[in-house]
């Protein structure tokens, strides 16, 4: 499967998850979201395809012939099981320490905008900065890499990455029955990959709710590295509240566009374990 085809499936994917949120009353948020929220929800849902992705596939070949000249192809005979298992360690593993630094280091306000909405939903999976993407290292490793023979592998790659990242942020938990129909499979399930339960934990509002864990289930495609570095948290519940705790808002200019430093509010009862999500 080509690039090309791939996007269009993950359109498929996403517009089959929105009316699955429309038909379940779970896609407007009339109670949490506002206007702000759906200009912020609409406009970055275009930078990572119109914008981030042409931009570092264009670029990507002209930086893989300054570190190997005349290198495209020239790993296109690798078998399709060994490609594959490259994208995940170049694209979602990075992607992993990627989101981790994004929540505990300065790169934090390129972030903020996937976080700050009171709602999960597929309105939120492009919800970022537009730094965010262009300055992502697995995108640009990923291009190298296609420009370098892994395009079909890619293209199969990305549809299952893509499709695990859609289904996690869904506001329609199809996690849940499968927990109680197959409750061993589901153990293996979610330490493997994302689920609607793990991920909603991350971008749960209230640190204490036993729930939330927004200092961890950073993973994108794979659950596995947060296993595998201690960051994960599995309780198979969804927080009940989303957003941002204890953090000042912003204008809609620094959040999107300019990169405004994220400054924990002065509430008296703030602790390390309530510190920006």
């Amino acid at each position: 499967m080509d690039f090309e085809t791939a996007k269009l499936f993950t359109i498929g994917i996403l517009l089959g998850f929105a009316a699955l949120e429309l038909l379940a009353g779970r896609f407007v948020h009339a109670r949490t979201s506002t206007w702000r929220d759906a200009i912020i929800d609409a406009s970055t849902s275009l930078v990572l395809p119109l914008v981030a992705i042409p931009a570092i596939f264009t670029a990507a070949p002209h930086v893989a012939e300054l570190v190997l000249p005349s290198s495209e192809g020239w790993l296109a005979g690798l078998p399709g099981w060994a490609m594959f298992s490259i994208l995940l360690i170049a694209d979602d593993l990075t992607q992993y320490w990627w989101h981790r630094l994004s929540h505990t280091s300065w790169l934090y306000p390129l972030h903020r905008a996937h976080h700050s909405g009171r709602y999960l939903s597929i309105r939120v999976v492009y919800r970022n900065h537009v730094v965010y993407y262009l300055l992502m290292p697995g995108l640009w490793l990923s291009a190298i890499l296609v420009y370098w023979g892994f395009g079909a592998v890619y293209g199969i790659y990305i549809l299952l990455k893509m499709s695990i990242i859609i289904g996690a942020h869904s506001s329609v938990p199809w996690d849940a029955p499968l927990y109680a129909r197959f409750p061993r499979l589901m153990w293996m399930v979610e330490r493997v990959v994302s689920t609607p339960a793990t991920h909603s934990a991350h971008h749960g509002l209230q640190a204490e709710d036993g729930i939330t864990h927004y200092k961890g289930n950073y993973g994108n495609l794979l659950f596995l590295w947060d296993v595998l570095f201690g960051t994960a948290h599995i309780t198979r519940r969804r927080p009940t509240t989303f957003g941002i705790e204890h953090l000042e808002p912003v204008r809609l200019v620094d959040e999107l566009l300019w990169f405004a430093p994220a400054v924990p509010s002065p509430r008296p009862n703030a602790t390390d374990s309530a510190t920006p999500s």
